[in-house]
């Protein structure tokens, strides 16, 4: 059974996507050096166009692996919230890079229906193409493991976009065996054109989740639920408003008005609103909780009636 996922000022998250990230960049050279090879011995432009689509893995690997980096530093001066939405740019430039690699696969497919290629040497292409997709899966299996640890946006974007290469890696080993064996050339860009709608349908909430991060987009209504359950349990809470919540990286903000008594000692009130936010953070440890302390029953524009009436009318 595994343990709790780490949280960002865990080692261990640290350890785990560093580790996920710098592992792709190396997939990436190596398969980009190994396609190299069997575009000079094959003369295949299926192949060719799987290695320009390798030399983009390797850029998108980078923007990982630096976005990383950059999302696990502490806050600063400059940037008080801390530097977690990196993750989120990093995934929205995944997902765009996954649809531009779908979009050349299409195009590609289209011209090899439309115009075949002669290959040379296939078999060569071949054990290239396989060994490629030996070292992707290899790569997915261990961003899997690293993302159920640590739910990283950045690491879930760029397993997607080597998905997309087990993809397009299987459908030029298809194109690859079709040649050595005298089959129909219009297999593998069948296959491709196939597969395409998913590969786009999957970078489409990649970049979803993304935007909705950057644009700090309301957590779930479970989750906010739960936060309500959590305070309304605290004696001494007279009510709460303006609940708001929103998502950078592994860390999640939670700020609220909290209603007391309007002769209850300032200790008391600060000594329930530390309770509050102990009941919050022992079930999710990442959030970073704020409270607004007031008496009840003070009449105020409150953010909850506002968007009520936007909603409303």
């Amino acid at each position: 059974m595994s343990g709790p996922a780490p949280t960002p000022s865990d080692p261990a998250y640290a350890r785990l996507t560093t580790l996920a990230a710098g592992a792709s960049v190396a997939t990436a050279v190596a398969i980009a050096l190994a396609k190299l090879g069997a575009v000079l011995a094959t003369q295949s432009l299926a192949v060719l166009a799987s290695l320009a689509d390798s030399l983009a893995d390797i850029t998108a690997s980078l923007v990982t692996w630096l976005s990383i980096r950059i999302a696990l530093q502490p806050p600063d001066r400059h940037h008080r919230f801390g530097h977690g939405k990196a993750e989120a740019l990093s995934a929205l430039a995944q997902a765009t890079l996954v649809a531009g690699a779908t979009l050349f696969l299409v195009v590609e497919a289209v011209g090899r229906l439309l115009e075949p290629h002669p290959v040379v040497r296939p078999l060569v292409g071949v054990a290239v193409m396989a060994a490629s997709l030996a070292l992707t899966v290899a790569l997915l299996a261990f961003q899997r493991h690293v993302v159920r640890r640590t739910g990283s946006r950045a690491i879930a974007a760029d397993a997607l976009h080597y998905r997309t290469d087990l993809v397009s890696n299987g459908v030029v080993l298809l194109s690859l065996l079709a040649a050595a064996r005298g089959l129909p050339f219009w297999l593998d860009p069948l296959v491709a054109l196939g597969l395409a709608g998913w590969l786009l349908a999957g970078a489409f909430r990649i970049g979803r989740a993304a935007v909705d991060e950057l644009m700090d987009r309301e957590l779930p209504d479970d989750f906010r639920r739960r936060v309500r359950e959590l305070v309304e349990d605290v004696p001494g809470l007279r009510g709460i408003h303006d609940l708001r919540t929103r998502r950078s990286g592994r860390t999640v903000f939670v700020e609220m008005h909290a209603e007391f008594d309007p002769d209850l000692p300032v200790g008391r009130a600060h000594a329930v609103t530390e309770r509050m936010e102990r009941a919050i953070r022992t079930e999710f440890p990442d959030a970073v909780v704020v409270i607004h302390q007031e008496p009840v029953g003070l009449e105020e524009e409150r953010l909850d009636r506002l968007i009520a009436r936007r909603r409303d009318g």
